[in-house]
């Protein structure tokens, strides 16, 4: 599996992301610069965390003008995985490619911490190895994770069973626990704790392997798991 790791001006996880996938996972990863308009044929795309663009205006409000996302959002509509972690997430919220937003915390500090996440569907190409109801363990790292909809908007998460992960214990307020949802074609997921900080015994957990190897077989499949 070759995925690729948008970078943009601000971006602190890209590195992360890129040792977690190749060092952890053994797959290829390749840096994608913002301004870039060409994916160079990737298997799926990773958007990284961070601050990009100095989160001016709002988190991932700058960043959906830039070139690539033009091909992040054809990447995304032809079937290809595509994952927001964190910043990732916002930009995909503000992008139109996930539904809703998020703002800041319940509490109004940030928050960085291990949390306890809830596996709310196996039925997706990036919980597949997952079980439903298994209890994963992932830093958190935000000022703006509370995930807010509207109410005919969570209801449709649910009952397409769009949302992938919820909190244990909600630490930022978000709506219905949500921590993880799903675009209706199920290709793109935005979730706010990190897996890429989960991948290695020596950062204390390695419960984001999971999500890697889920993609890597749907890839492998050849198509994207509905």
């Amino acid at each position: 599996m070759k995925v690729g790791v948008v970078v943009f001006p601000g971006s602190n996880c890209d590195h992360d992301a890129w040792y977690a996938i190749t060092a952890n996972c053994g797959h290829q990863a390749d840096f994608i610069w913002h301004a870039s308009q060409s994916l160079n044929n990737l298997d799926a795309i990773w958007l990284p965390g961070g601050f990009s663009y100095g989160d001016y205006l709002r988190c991932g409000a700058i960043a959906k003008f830039s070139p690539v996302l033009k091909s992040v959002r054809q990447f995304a509509q032809e079937g290809g995985p595509v994952i927001g972690v964190c910043n990732g997430f916002q930009i995909l919220t503000e992008s139109g490619l996930l539904p809703g937003a998020l703002v800041r915390n319940r509490g109004l500090k940030f928050i960085c911490r291990d949390e306890a996440l809830v596996t709310a569907t196996a039925a997706s190409p990036f919980t597949a190895a997952l079980e439903k109801g298994a209890v994963l363990h992932m830093p958190i790292a935000h000022g703006e994770g509370c995930y807010v909809a509207d109410d005919r908007t969570l209801d449709e998460l649910e009952a397409e069973d769009r949302v992938v992960f919820r909190y244990a214990n909600n630490p930022n307020g978000s709506l219905r626990d949500i921590a993880g949802i799903l675009n209706k074609e199920r290709n793109v997921l935005g979730m706010m704790p990190h897996p890429e900080r989960a991948m290695d015994p020596l950062m204390g957990s390695t419960d984001g392997l999971g999500i890697l190897r889920s993609m890597a077989a749907a890839v492998e499949a050849g198509a994207m798991l509905s």
